[in-house]
């Protein structure tokens, strides 16, 4: 690879890095043609980019972004693709999902909105992360889940005092 290219990989990859707030470093080596672009298409489809990459590539572009990313660094070794989305969760359930069929990849670490989570062990743990989208649905139905039991409260008690009201008038009369 010439000086260029190298200098233009690692431009492209640290704006991924400035720009992404979740990425995964993963080991996919030894996977045969057919598997890794099995691997791809399942990326593709959940809007996960992959990309292989040097480990000193890396490393350059991530010393240049701005975000810390040391605990990192002593992850690089071995061949490393480098795995970006929008969403935490979702590259650890599709490492888990692929992993039904095959032994690789293989989670090296994970940096989502800036914790860092470093080996294999962590996949549970990331694939439980809820999205923003989901933690705000969760909150709306938490505040939600007392206006509406006032509301019904309200309801059922207007009607009931209604009708103790009309009963009460029609006694009188």
């Amino acid at each position: 690879m010439k000086k260029e290219d190298k200098f233009q990989v690692i431009e492209s990859v640290t704006e991924k890095l400035k720009t992404n707030e979740v990425f995964y470093l993963t080991d996919t080596s030894e996977l045969d043609v057919e598997t890794i672009n099995r691997l791809r298409r399942m990326c593709f489809k959940r809007n996960v980019s992959m990309q292989v990459i040097k480990n000193t590539l890396l490393r350059k572009a991530m010393e240049k972004s701005e975000k810390d990313f040391e605990k990192l660094y002593d992850v690089l070794k071995g061949a490393t693709s480098l795995m970006i989305s929008d969403t935490g969760n979702v590259p650890a359930k599709l490492i888990k999902e692929f992993r039904k069929t095959s032994l690789k990849p293989i989670l090296k670490g994970a940096y989502v909105q800036e914790a860092i989570f470093i080996g294999e062990s962590q996949l549970d743990i990331l694939e439980n992360l809820k999205s923003k989208e989901e933690l705000i649905g969760e909150i709306i139905g938490l505040l939600q889940s007392p206006a509406k039991n006032l509301v019904s409260a309200l309801k059922s008690g207007g009607s009931t005092i209604a009708g103790v009201l009309k009963t009460l008038s029609e006694k009188e009369g």
